[in-house]
């Protein structure tokens, strides 16, 4: 076989938090650009002369091609080395930002948007592998996750806020405020030590069919919630969806070197993790999706004000952050990630059955149980597949857990606007959202028993 492997000597303590601050600040910007586009849409419609159409992909563009690619990108950065996947990553989230600033066309920042999808996916597998790589010790390892995992939160923070007050000034700050985080990662990526990668052919067959599969179920489900489920081109979508994970499946198969070795799906923690990370996506977007609409449409608030209602989920996730890793060691994975499912179930079926006359301080209240569903399932889970699997596998399998959870978000978003347009009023709508996103929860708070108990 004409396979060889780069082994990299252990990183000094320098070296390791270098790794950290970087990963840290390349998740932050993922997440941002993730949320905080939302509330500036008003004002982008009035600067280009967005159409609604228009706008849906300005905000699906990026979800589209975070999804699609991110399996690619896995294997992408354990063939090159983290490092060298995360600054080319880095540098295109860069160049793709200040292109979404400086768009002069609704037709250029939707291109622009659907790009820094594409880079965004390339950084965050790599991003996590540059932690396994820094950090070999398990317990450091768990320490440095909920770290990475405090960027996520404090971006989900202030991304709505965030925007909101941006948006008053500019709108395009929103995508340049980029630039000087994603250069500060760029130089400290310089005092990291060279990662070890794989030189093997490259699966091509697997990578177009993994990202046609992707573009495809991601497609269909927005088209679906726009045009219907029987819309010529929404089943047009899902038949290619179809064929194109077909062909995965055989390209995989009897691919010398494939990117997603099948035996690894078949692993029982991998393929737990993959029903987490789908079904908790799908209640930590959904939520704010539907929730933004009855707040604004139904309650009639402000953009910034809507921001205002996540503030307290948002926080209350942040807090607990810093104490998972040491609960984690204590405790262990198991009861960490069932206890925050079974939270995020509570939260979203008491949303969902709450009468339409409920206080908005109330309802963020209540919000707060999903927001700490976020520290007690993300990084625990994260920390469980990095000490799992040898780190010459972390970038493909992150890549594969973070595809469930992209696709458990861009499909809760077309799914839940498909119910709220198509519900006898929007207060049902809502409401079935929502429980369908509790029903997923409290299911795979169940399976988490199935995992590795540390």
């Amino acid at each position: 076989m004409n396979v060889t492997t780069t082994v990299v000597s252990a990183p000094g303590l320098r070296h390791s938090r270098a790794a950290l601050v970087a990963a840290v600040a390349g998740f932050f910007v993922i997440t941002l650009d993730a949320v905080v586009v939302n509330v500036a849409l008003r004002q982008i419609s009035l600067d280009l002369g967005a159409t609604i159409t228009g706008l849906q992909w300005i905000v699906d563009g990026y979800t589209l091609l975070f999804a699609s690619c991110l399996l690619s990108a896995g294997a992408f950065s354990d063939r090159m080395g983290a490092r060298r996947a995360y600054a080319i990553g880095m540098a295109a989230f860069v160049i793709t930002s200040l292109g979404c600033g400086l768009a002069p066309t609704v037709a250029v920042l939707i291109i622009a948007r659907i790009l820094q999808g594409t880079a965004a996916a390339m950084m965050l597998p790599a991003s996590m592998a540059l932690i396994g790589e820094a950090f070999p010790d398990p317990a450091k390892r768990a320490h440095a996750v909920g770290m990475w995992a405090m960027g996520g939160a404090l971006a989900s923070i202030s991304g709505p806020v965030l925007g909101g007050l941006l948006s008053l000034v500019d709108w395009r700050l929103i995508f340049l405020i980029n630039l000087p985080v994603g250069s500060a990662a760029l130089i400290l990526l310089r005092r990291v030590p060279r990662s070890a990668h794989r030189s093997v052919p490259v699966d091509w067959a697997g990578q177009i069919t993994a990202v046609t599969a992707m573009c495809a179920l991601t497609y269909g489900a927005i088209e679906a919630g726009a045009a219907g489920i029987t819309a010529p081109l929404t089943l047009i979508a899902f038949a290619l969806f179809i064929l194109a994970g077909a062909g995965f499946v055989v390209a995989e198969g009897r691919g010398k070197h494939p990117m997603v070795p099948l035996p690894l799906l078949r692993d029982r923690t991998l393929a737990v993790s993959i029903g987490i990370g789908f079904s908790y996506m799908v209640g930590y977007f959904g939520l704010p999706f539907v929730m933004s609409l009855y707040a604004q449409q139904e309650r009639g608030l402000s953009p910034v004000e809507t921001g205002v209602v996540f503030v307290p989920m948002m926080l209350g996730g942040a807090i607990l952050t810093p104490f998972i890793a040491g609960l984690s060691e204590r405790l262990g994975a198991r009861p960490l990630i069932s206890c925050g499912m079974t939270l995020m179930a509570i939260g979203l079926t008491v949303i969902a059955l709450l009468p339409a006359s409920t206080p908005m301080w109330l309802l963020a209240a209540v919000m707060v149980l999903v927001g700490l569903a976020g520290p007690l399932v993300i990084p625990t889970i994260t920390a469980v597949l990095l000490n799992s699997f040898d780190a010459q596998r972390a970038g493909t399998v992150s890549g594969v857990f973070n595809t469930s959870r992209q696709v458990g978000g861009a499909l809760a978003v077309a799914v839940f606007g498909s119910l709220l347009a198509r519900s006898t009023t929007f207060l049902q709508g809502f409401a079935t959202s929502l429980l369908i996103a509790a029903g997923l929860a409290l299911v795979m708070a169940i399976l988490a028993t199935r995992l590795p108990r540390r």
